[in-house]
């Protein structure tokens, strides 16, 4: 039996600095969101992690618990919650007033998507998507704002994707990622008088096991290094720490933004897409004969 590796967690921001405050992570389990947890248990805060599978949820949540690199006065409890279910949302909300009888911060990180072109997108698996991302983000922070922070103030961050180019291959995610741009300045616009800070961050490529698996057989990471400047994929950490950042004291003249974290990403080639020559889209004619149409010969864009 191979030992467990034990992930040596730690923070750019002082040790401590969170603690007696609380927050709530969705998906904090995996990837990104457990990068988010594990820091903020570094941080000295109690956490309360969820997501829709119990099975995985739990499991990471013990690894967590053991790490010794959490801060002594942290704590981290679990729940299952499908955050597009609005009564499982209002669950989460008073479980973590009931065990830790506030609500300092929230980050909406749960989500989901899968590849598929627009046109492949059953509307089952839009409405899926749209559901988890947009709507469940909604739900978690309107919930915490009734719960503790219309009262108490607080800080909410969103967890998006680089989809300011379009996102070919996941349209329904990229869309949802909009909404959820766009609700966040309106949060922080509507809630700044309640002391409630909303900010988003938007993170490029970055590689986690748990992302790696939802791709199966696409090589999404493999393709992407060439087309980010910094030549390489960002990492789980370098995610966690500007979320933290933006819910600490440090950013406490910070609403509305969003941060991407992408090394330039944004602003150079399109990653894992690629259109094919084609000769489909006609000159301009001032001409009254039809244009002739070729497009059942069109390639079809790949990754």
């Amino acid at each position: 039996m191979s030992a467990t590796v034990t992930s040596r967690v730690s923070s750019v921001l002082r040790k401590g600095l969170f603690v007696d405050k609380v927050a709530i992570v969705t998906g904090g389990g995996t990837g990104i969101g457990k990068a988010i947890t594990q820091e903020l248990l570094y941080l000295g805060c109690k956490v309360v992690i969820a997501s829709r599978k119990i099975d995985r949820l739990s499991k990471s949540g013990e690894e967590m618990k053991q790490n010794p690199y959490r801060h002594s006065k942290s704590d981290l409890s679990y729940m299952q919650c499908n955050i597009r279910k609005e009564e499982e949302v209002k669950s989460l909300m008073d479980y973590t007033i009931e065990k830790y009888g506030r609500i300092d911060y929230l980050v909406n990180n749960g989500g989901g998507q899968f590849p598929a072109h627009i046109e492949d997108i059953t509307l089952k698996g839009w409405n899926a998507v749209i559901e988890t991302n947009l709507t469940g983000t909604y739900l978690c922070s309107r919930e915490a704002y009734r719960t503790w922070m219309e009262k108490n103030r607080g800080a909410i961050v969103n967890i998006i994707a680089d989809n300011f180019r379009g996102m070919p291959i996941m349209g329904h995610s990229g869309a949802a990622r909009a909404g959820v741009e766009n609700i966040t300045k309106t949060m922080a616009l509507e809630w700044a008088q309640y002391g409630i800070r909303v900010n988003a961050v938007a993170p490029g490529t970055v590689y986690s096991e748990t992302a790696a698996a939802n791709y199966g057989d696409l090589d999404v990471f493999g393709q992407a290094v060439e087309q980010i400047p910094a030549k390489r994929l960002g990492e789980t950490q370098e995610i966690s720490g500007p979320v933290c950042f933006l819910l600490s004291p440090a950013a406490s003249f910070i609403s509305g933004i969003t941060l991407r974290i992408d090394a330039a990403s944004s602003l150079y080639m399109h990653p894992n897409f690629y259109i094919s020559d084609h000769k489909n889209l006609p000159p301009y004619k001032w001409s009254d004969d039809p244009v002739e149409d070729d497009t059942s010969s069109a390639p079809k864009s790949k990754l």
